[in-house]
């Protein structure tokens, strides 16, 4: 992916797509949304009163759980660039 380009995310994601993107099997095969509830339950994220920078979403970080379990990779090659890509994509995927 070209950074220096404004549309290198969207040429990669179309990339992607074409070439059997992960994140969008998963999607067509898994209600993520159904585990929304345990998810937020199980992490006891609080009603953010205390203030602070509010959670990731927990859907999203569901699907990097997965993406990581699937191809074995650890959190800093998820946060780094390429692989850092999945994250901003499974971000993107859930966005209203």
């Amino acid at each position: 992916m070209n950074s220096s380009n404004l549309f290198g995310l969207s040429e990669h994601l179309e990339r992607l797509s074409k070439h059997g993107d992960p994140l969008e099997v998963l999607d067509a095969t898994i209600d993520f949304e159904y585990f929304r509830g345990w998810l937020v339950e199980g992490l006891g994220y609080g009603d953010g009163s205390k203030g602070g920078r509010p959670p990731f979403d927990p859907v999203s970080m569901f699907k990097v759980m997965i993406l990581q379990a699937q191809d074995n990779l650890s959190d800093t090659k998820m946060e780094f660039p390429p692989l850092g890509i999945c994250f901003a994509i499974a971000c993107r995927a859930t966005d209203p």
